[in-house]
């Protein structure tokens, strides 16, 4: 694979958004956008400046990377097309934190996985240079070609392992995917409450700021890790018409008392 690839885009979601662009920007030449949706495809062909497709039978046969930027069950399906159009020789890579990469394995012998640990948004403005990638090659011998072009594109590059990978992504979910809900629970009870929901934005900054300092065991404040039992009984009975939430927040408090509480 040359310093400067060609590169094909199979998919034109989020992350094909914003990871196409800084590609085309920093990494290797975007040579074609391929998806089902033409208006997905024209929109970020369009954004970089190269051809569109909605059929895997006009994309470039020869490109030197094909990225799978496809939603998990898509992956193998969209592969077993792909191999009749494109040179046996190519790399093909997949953005999945969840799925193996093995399972591009019956279809191609240059086959891995490059992962962003981001959300991505279309409309929301990413520094993609402070993104983690992660990278994963079948053959040692993709492995530093890729990971030149990766070294354009952010500050921190990581060889990770398939198995590795899902424990990242399960700690990702965590991380993000749960916590965003939980700031969709504490809007929602603000606004039942007729309270703005800004009052929260300061606190959850501060949350997020002080673990640059701290780790999250040093940084847990709240009534759970002092078992403040009146405390989170009147939470709970404030919880009554909720009760999901209140499942949650008996579950995160027992937790917390259990994994930090004092000993």
């Amino acid at each position: 694979m040359p310093d400067q690839p060609h590169i094909v885009l199979i998919g034109a979601g989020n992350v094909a958004w914003h990871l196409g662009q800084q590609l085309q920007a920093e990494g290797g030449d975007v040579v074609c956008v391929y998806s089902r949706s033409a208006g997905s495809a024209t929109a970020l062909a369009k954004l970089l400046d190269c051809p569109a497709s909605t059929e895997l039978s006009e994309i470039p046969a020869t490109a030197d990377w094909y990225l799978l930027l496809v939603p998990d069950s898509k992956i193998g399906g969209v592969a077993e097309k792909l191999q009749a159009h494109i040179s046996p020789n190519a790399l093909v890579m997949h953005s999945s934190g969840a799925t193996p990469a093995n399972v591009l394995a019956p279809y191609f012998m240059h086959h891995g996985v490059f992962y962003p640990l981001q959300t991505f948004s279309k409309e929301r403005v990413l520094d993609f240079n402070e993104v983690p990638l992660c990278l994963y090659t079948a053959q040692e011998g993709d492995y530093q070609r890729v990971e030149s072009v990766a070294k354009r594109l952010v500050k921190n590059v990581y060889r990770v392992g398939d198995e590795q990978r899902a424990q990242l992504h399960l700690a990702a979910v965590f991380v993000n995917n749960f916590t965003n809900y939980l700031q969709y629970i504490g809007q929602a009870i603000s606004q039942e409450n007729q309270l703005p929901g800004a009052l929260l934005q300061p606190l959850l900054k501060e949350t997020i700021a002080k673990l640059d300092d701290l780790t999250p065991a040093e940084a847990q404040t709240g009534p759970a890790i002092r078992n403040d039992i009146p405390t989170m009984e009147r939470h709970l009975a404030l919880l009554k018409d909720h009760p999901q939430w209140t499942l949650l927040y008996k579950q995160l408090s027992m937790g917390i008392a259990e994994d930090l509480g004092k000993k």
